[in-house]
């Protein structure tokens, strides 16, 4: 049997998050077409007739300039160095450029072995691929080179061969029907952000964030109650989340909802408020109060 730690790490928007749920065939990961989407590193355990593979989906490794940056690219290098085998996600429709450099001299620094994962190939023509996995090859020395679509599944199953062949041998690291160790709270936070970024579009920078005030389980009918702050940087960012007579906080509400309750299979009750705190991306405890660790968190 094979069992190991496999993290996924990548620039944003590389991709990461849609291939962590579509291995453990269920939406752990948020995913959104703004950048830094991912804030901090989820777990999702995939069980194999061969063994079990814990992966760990990391946020993008990007410039840092806020202290919400710092963290996020800490906890990026801090996973490579904690696993086994890391995934190097790269969008293969993006033209490399120095961000990728130094991501690359990241994963070289880490000396973990690495799979290099070229992502997004149904976008690109095959001929615009073997120039893009000669430069890597030429740059690192991967263990193995993998394009594929985690969007619709292309090559996804000869990845995950791939990377049962890297781990080493060894018992199960968790139960056999564990899947994460994301708390409840965490997932109920991260819904309620990805519809504000989807339905927000462009009119809202991804500055955002939503924190969990209170979470009551399920009462004997079957109701679970749920209050969440949005944060907002600026009073101008306040109307877009509202909307006009409340319609925008409506509709998050009624989405972020409906896609909870059938995660926890119970009815919801989502209470929704909108609050100005102006860097808040710099603030410490606020980043300590969103789960976001790193060097500087705990």
């Amino acid at each position: 049997m094979k069992a190991g730690f496999v993290a996924l790490v990548g620039r944003p928007n590389a991709g990461k998050s849609t291939l962590l749920n579509k291995l453990v065939g269920q939406k752990l990961a948020i995913v959104s077409d703004k950048p830094q989407t991912t804030r901090n590193r989820i777990v999702g355990v995939r069980q194999y007739p061969e063994g079990q593979v814990v992966f760990l989906d990391t946020p993008g490794v990007h410039k840092p300039l806020h202290r919400l940056n710092v963290r996020m690219v800490d906890v990026a290098r801090e996973a490579m160095r904690e696993v086994d085998l890391l995934a190097l996600i790269v969008d293969a429709s993006v033209k490399p450029g120095p961000g990728d450099r130094y991501l690359l001299k990241m994963v070289q620094d880490s000396g973990t072995p690495a799979v290099l994962v070229l992502n997004k190939v149904d976008l690109v023509a095959k001929q615009k691929l073997l120039p893009m996995l000669e430069e890597y090859r030429q740059a690192h020395a991967f263990v193995e080179f993998v394009p594929i679509s985690a969007a619709d599944g292309t090559n996804v199953e000869a990845l995950e061969q791939v990377f049962l062949d890297q781990l080493p041998e060894g018992e199960a690291l968790y139960p056999p029907d564990y899947l994460t160790d994301q708390p409840e709270r965490v997932y109920l936070a991260e819904i309620v952000r990805e519809k504000v970024l989807q339905l927000t579009h462009d009119e809202l920078p991804f500055s955002t964030a939503v924190v969990v005030d209170r979470f009551e389980e399920p009462d004997e009918g079957g109701l679970m109650n749920v209050y969440c702050t949005i944060l907002v940087e600026r009073e101008s960012q306040k109307p877009i989340v509202v909307g006009k007579g409340g319609s925008m906080i409506k509709a998050i509400g009624t989405a972020a909802r409906m896609e909870l309750e059938k995660f926890f299979a119970c009815r919801l009750y989502l209470d929704l408020h909108v609050k100005v705190k102006s860097e808040w991306r710099n603030d410490e405890r606020v980043l300590d109060d969103l789960g976001v660790r790193g060097r500087s968190g705990s």
